[in-house]
């Protein structure tokens, strides 16, 4: 089994139980968080928890579902759809692991832009939340 497949089916398990406490097992000391919404990138285990604690937050709703995924030996592309607030969100998670299975880098992409605009709206919410909480 290749470094992806497990470390995938790790991801998939931990997004379908909503198991957001588990984020410090399946991400490297120096990943890199790519936001749609964020012009640089995030570096850390820290600042990535806090990102995707986030995001699952805003994303994570019963209608979210992965739809396609094409995966190589140390990465995956995963295309999910979800709807929030009457506005349906196409979007793609870009996760490369390292050698030890561990996501080295997280890359998000969004479309269209109305879905854009609602995921910047709530995302920042939900981070000022979690500053306030710090």
């Amino acid at each position: 089994m290749s470094i992806s497949s497990e470390a995938l089916l790790k991801w998939h398990q931990l997004v379908a139980e909503k198991d957001f406490s588990s984020l410090d097992t399946v991400l490297a000391d120096n990943v890199v968080f790519y936001s749609p919404v964020v012009h640089t990138p995030q570096v850390g285990k820290e600042i990535t928890k806090m990102y995707l604690f986030a995001a699952f937050q805003v994303l994570c709703n019963d209608t979210f579902k992965y739809v396609r995924e094409v995966a190589g030996e140390k990465d995956a592309v995963l295309e999910f759809d979800v709807e929030i607030d009457g506005v349906i969100v196409d979007g793609v998670d870009m996760i490369t692991w390292d050698e030890h299975g561990l996501i080295s880098e997280f890359k998000v992409m969004v479309r269209p832009l109305k879905a854009i605009n609602t995921l910047h709206q709530l995302m920042m919410k939900e981070l000022q939340a979690l500053e306030q909480k710090s």
